[in-house]
């Protein structure tokens, strides 16, 4: 969300340099591939800091850090369908913004139900893009949808930025071996993001990642359990038959 009180609301119309979508997503995906740790306090060598609202404000290019509390003014207000990469869903919590605020950067929608996209957003432990659910996996009826005041072209970045890392990857079975308390690899990461994608997203606070989890455990054993298995086929370690039928969407 940023310290408040570090970018007051200016008096004058904020200056929105121009940018177009295109550039927006170029320069948020450079911190992805940086890996940006996450900091409050601490800024990256481009200047801008490396919280939320200060990767928002690098995205697009602004002229200083803002804060969840006043990127807003750069912005105007849109509607869900009328997302496109580049824009912002923004939750400020006015009575305590230390408490939940956060905003993300909207990379494009994953399919035709619009019920997941791609997030780009500056997270513990470092930047990241994932599928996300709309509009965030906590909080979610609080973010709003904002488009930059800067963005020029109407239909240029239109389509959406499915960014091929945060779908599934038809991989085969990697092994048991890799799944389980202690694991930590990227097929973890495979795993959560596909039972994501099937329904599992109430088992995550964060979102999937590399390191094993409890969350990983429910959102399998729930997925099995869909599928009519029961005791040790429905244990929450994933196997053979589990990632087939998850990485081909079947089951």
């Amino acid at each position: 969300h940023g310290p408040a009180g570090q970018a007051a609301p200016p008096a004058a119309p904020a200056k929105t340099p121009a940018t177009t979508r295109a550039d927006i997503i170029n320069r948020a995906k450079k911190w992805v591939t940086a890996k940006v740790p996450y900091s409050m306090t601490s800024y990256w060598s481009d200047g801008y800091r490396q919280d939320c609202s200060g990767y928002v404000s690098m995205a697009w290019n602004l002229a200083g850090n803002e804060w969840t509390g006043s990127l807003g003014n750069y912005a105007d207000k849109i509607t869900k369908d009328e997302l496109q990469p580049g824009d912002m869903l923004l939750f400020h919590n006015q009575s305590d913004p230390h408490a939940g605020s956060h905003v993300v950067l909207f990379g494009g929608w994953t399919d035709h139900t619009r019920t997941y996209y791609v997030a780009y957003e500056q997270t513990r432990p470092h930047t990241r893009s994932q599928s996300t659910p709309y509009a965030y996996w906590s909080d979610s009826a609080r973010y709003v949808p904002y488009r930059y005041k800067g963005v020029t072209g109407s239909t240029a970045g239109s389509e959406p930025d499915t960014a091929k890392p945060a779908a599934p990857v038809r991989t085969p079975f990697p092994g048991a071996a890799y799944f389980g308390p202690g694991a930590d690899n990227r097929h973890v990461t495979e795993l959560g993001r596909m039972l994501v994608e099937r329904g599992g997203a109430r088992f995550y606070t964060t979102g999937p990642g590399p390191r094993w989890t409890e969350a990983d455990r429910r959102a399998t054993q729930a997925f099995q359990e869909a599928q009519g298995w029961r005791g040790s086929a429905a244990d929450g370690l994933p196997g053979p038959q589990t990632w087939d039928l998850l990485v081909t969407g079947r089951g």
